[in-house]
């Protein structure tokens, strides 16, 4: 077991990350889905005690899988902000300022509910439905939105924040986030530490890389 693990799709090379990342080496694109900023500062709002350290470390993390990979591009699969304004969106545009010459795409999610005005001011270009890159289309949720997929082409979500139980001797159960690779789609962890996760259950010849620590497990489908 490794924080990384190499893995092929229409003959493009991909590196899943235990950080909750997917770099897609020939275009230099670090690709992530829900970050949820300014969540954690909506929980402190209704009076739940939630640290914005779980926030800055989200931060942080996104930095050093930016730096590590030399990425030029972020591709950002749906939900980069939680709601309504706040100071936390405040810190991250200030963030994207540090980045000037990365190349930020999002495809709008259900919690991307800003102005139009908030994204270009932070130098984010904006799809509405769904972004197509060579021959992977790019949207926020595979199971539910309508999507016009054309013949060859391999898509990429976020949304679900699919989850998987690994099962150890005896009753033993522990779940972790995953990323859920069918032979159509691909459905992105959660990179926010600050979610929840549904459960995903592979079938015969689907994949699932469970986020173990700092540590990518392989598991295959029954």
């Amino acid at each position: 077991m490794a924080g990384y693990f190499s893995h092929i799709i229409n003959d493009e090379h991909l590196v899943i990350s235990a950080e909750r990342t997917l770099f897609w080496e020939n275009e230099s694109t670090l690709i992530v889905a829900d970050l949820h900023i300014g969540k954690t500062g909506h929980f402190r709002k209704a009076g739940i005690g939630v640290p914005q350290q779980v926030y800055k470390d989200d931060l942080h993390r996104l930095l050093a899988q930016i730096l590590f990979f030399k990425a030029e591009r972020l591709v950002i699969a749906g939900d980069l902000t939680h709601s309504q304004a706040n100071k936390e969106m405040d810190l991250f545009r200030k963030w994207r300022k540090d980045f000037a010459t990365l190349d930020v795409q999002l495809i709008k999610g259900n919690h991307d509910i800003l102005e139009d005005t908030w994204y270009r001011d932070a130098d984010i270009v904006v799809s509405h439905h769904q972004l197509l890159l060579k021959k992977f289309l790019f949207v926020h949720d595979v199971m539910t939105d309508t999507i016009a997929a054309q013949k060859g082409q391999y898509i990429f979500s976020g949304h679900l924040h699919p989850g998987i139980v690994l099962r150890g001797r005896g009753r033993q159960a522990l779940r972790f986030p995953c990323f859920y690779f069918t032979k159509e789609f691909c459905v992105l962890p959660a990179f926010s530490r600050f979610t929840g996760a549904y459960l995903v259950e592979p079938k015969k010849g689907e994949q699932v890389f469970a986020v173990v620590e700092k540590e990518i497990v392989p598991v295959k489908g029954r």
